[in-house]
């Protein structure tokens, strides 16, 4: 069976270190909005590739300690993505040709993007975070801070069926560096998942072989 909640949580597509502390947040003025913006899609623009490793903790709340999993990301502009988790389990998800394809542990299956409205919005949304065209106000309701280390853009999903798994999405950008850093995802119930990107390759050579499933 596809598992929905890890698709979402490819969303996130991308990106570099834990934040241990999370400083008072400060909403930016207008100004410091669209800068923030345009640096962003600047920055992203140049980038052909990337690959990252990743660790994902899921707080729930009836639960002392998170869930932890890890594993990989490999992306190639435009629209090419494979997203797999390696530890404690094998699961992987392959966007490519307007197609997700699923490996869960040797179970495989595939289906287009387009036919379900929510996989296509998790899909542009996905690519628009390495892009830097994720800023899509049509699909989410969005707004901007920063900290003392880092920008933080969150955006509220305006769909109902996206709202049904996902209450806010926040996406964190370090000061010195335009690239998403963090990813967490909020439900409503309290609980959330948070995604962090170790050891990113920008412009890696990247092989047809790493989007077969």
């Amino acid at each position: 069976m596809i598992k929905i909640q890890q698709v979402l949580f490819c969303v996130t597509l991308f990106f570099t270190m834990q934040l241990s502390t999370l400083a008072q947040e400060e909403k930016l003025s207008s100004t410091e909005m669209e800068d923030f913006k345009r640096k962003v899609i600047k920055h992203s623009s140049g980038i052909k590739s990337l690959k990252t490793n990743f660790v994902q903790y899921k707080h729930l709340g009836f639960l002392s300690k998170d869930i932890e999993t890890s594993g990989n990301m490999v992306f190639k502009a435009p629209y090419l993505l494979h997203w797999q988790y390696t530890n404690p389990y094998q699961y992987s998800i392959i966007f490519k040709d307007g197609k997700i394809h699923i490996n869960d542990q040797g179970d495989k299956s595939s289906f287009d993007a387009s036919s379900n409205k929510m996989f296509e919005k998790i899909n542009k949304l996905i690519v628009g975070s390495v892009s830097g065209n994720m800023f899509d106000e049509n699909e989410f309701s969005i707004s901007y801070y920063k900290n003392k280390t880092h920008y933080i853009a969150k955006f509220v999903p305006k769909s109902e069926d996206l709202k049904q798994v996902i209450n806010e999405i926040e996406m964190y950008f370090p000061l010195t560096k335009l690239l998403v850093a963090q990813v967490k995802l909020n439900e409503s119930s309290g609980d959330y998942t948070k995604i962090v990107f170790k050891n990113q390759q920008l412009n890696a050579k990247i092989s047809t072989s790493d989007f077969t499933n």
